[in-house]
């Protein structure tokens, strides 16, 4: 008795082939008709800036009109807001002045729209224009087997390598720039945003996290006690989601010091971040950045000033070659493979799955059942919904000795998903 549904005759395989084709060919037109629009609206942008260059007769005019005129022209044939198509020429300019590889490469239709914003996005800092397109040398490869979403930290990470000036140094400047702003909205709400380093602002998200799930875990289960099972519940009348908890306690802590209602266990909760340090920044020989799970590089000074102050440390040993993760240890040893795992994968192993580990199952790539063994190299990060889909479906997976999990579809297409940590792992092009 099979508890799945497979496609077994040709003919269902025939028309799900077909489709799958048909909609990868789609993907393609429409990726190069962007590419087209792309420098359509970098030339539409190119005339507004000859026109505000040219000698005008109306002196006491914004310079911008013409701009704004060429905007507002395109907007109303396309139905478009003027602003979103403004927004929409300096992207396109960026993109294609910018970022040659990319837009071939989205003509080509080997990426999307939404990874080259992603590239551009990453590497707009990078004013030099050598470094530049060695980032996209190196990018581009990426772009065309991740999602957009896993793409975006692994070009932080590229184009932090290739950036000419050292983090440290851009840190420094950009520490100046922090601060704290409200803005109204309606129905008698507003935002309150903050900008400040990395580390601190993580750190925040994730004490509020924790003290919002120990509430609701407190108001769901006042007796028993138990725990979450890490999906949000729908709201209702009675009853907060994890994200109204949640901005319920950033507001009693900064407005009190203590959340409201917060069961006496959550007292000592600490923020919990994990940091990759090169071990030559760590003793100060060399200025290498970090690396910030779910963000990205951060300086070595600031990494040296959280391992100061760590109670205590994993040790992440890579392949010199490679840079897949081999092993993790601790000097005070404690569910080392779970360590090791979270370490590896960051998030599920779902090709295209940003599910953070925290949401995600620990799963036997072969199955206990069938005498799989409870090792680093048989093990992995899936979200319930990916969990499920493995056991329940024609999906298969087999792991790799380099992390990679190698997945293989109902119509037997093999997918690859890295591990996230060796994204970016290619050799310099200088």
């Amino acid at each position: 008795m099979k508890a799945f549904d497979e496609p077994e005759t040709p003919q269902y395989r025939a028309r799900l082939t077909a489709l799958v084709d048909g909609i990868v060919e789609r993907r393609r037109q429409i990726a190069r008709l962007q590419a087209e629009e792309a420098e359509l609206l970098r030339d539409a942008q190119g005339l507004a800036l000859e026109r505000m260059d040219a000698p005008s007769a109306h002196p006491d005019r914004p310079g911008d009109i013409p701009l704004r005129s060429i905007a507002a022209e395109i907007g109303a044939a396309t139905v478009q807001s003027d602003r979103t198509v403004q927004t929409r020429m300096s992207d396109a300019a960026i993109l294609v002045e910018r970022f040659p590889a990319t837009l071939a490469a989205l003509s080509d239709g080997r990426i999307s729209r939404a990874h080259a914003t992603v590239i551009a996005d990453a590497g707009l800092p990078i004013a030099d224009n050598d470094a530049r397109a060695a980032y996209e040398a190196a990018v581009i490869p990426l772009a065309a087997t991740e999602t957009p979403g896993r793409l975006r930290p692994a070009a932080r990470r590229l184009a932090d390598r290739f950036h000419p000036l050292p983090l440290d140094e851009r840190h420094r400047a950009a520490r100046r720039e922090r601060r704290l702003w409200t803005t109204t909205l309606d129905d008698g709400m507003a935002e309150l945003g903050l900008i400040g380093p990395a580390h601190l602002i993580h750190g925040i998200y994730d004490r509020a996290t924790q003290f919002a799930t120990s509430i609701l875990d407190a108001e769901r289960h006042p007796d028993t006690g138990d725990q979450l099972d890490g999906l949000e519940a729908e709201p209702t009348p009675d009853r907060r989601t994890l994200d109204q908890v949640r901005a319920d306690v950033a507001c009693d802590l900064l407005l009190t010091g203590q959340p409201a209602a917060a069961p006496e266990s959550t007292s000592p909760v600490r923020a919990r971040i994990q940091v990759t340090i090169p071990v030559r920044s760590l003793i100060g020989d060399d200025d290498e950045p970090a690396h910030l799970s779910g963000y990205g590089p951060i300086d070595a000074a600031t990494t040296r000033c959280l391992a100061a102050h760590a109670p205590g440390w994993d040790r992440l040993f890579t392949d010199p070659d490679t840079s897949a993760l081999q092993l993790v240890d601790r000097y005070r040893p404690s569910e080392a493979q779970r360590r090791m795992l979270k370490a590896r994968d960051e998030h599920c192993r779902f090709p295209g799955c940003r599910q953070p580990t925290d949401r995600c199952d620990v799963d036997h790539t072969i199955a206990r059942a069938h005498d799989g063994p409870t090792t680093v190299w048989n093990l992995g990060h899936f979200c319930r919904r990916h969990h499920l889909l493995k056991h329940h479906s024609a999906w298969r997976v087999r792991q790799r000795p380099d992390g990679i999990l190698e997945w293989t579809s109902p119509l037997g297409r093999v997918y690859d998903d890295r591990p996230a940590r060796t994204l970016t792992f290619a050799p310099a092009p200088f």
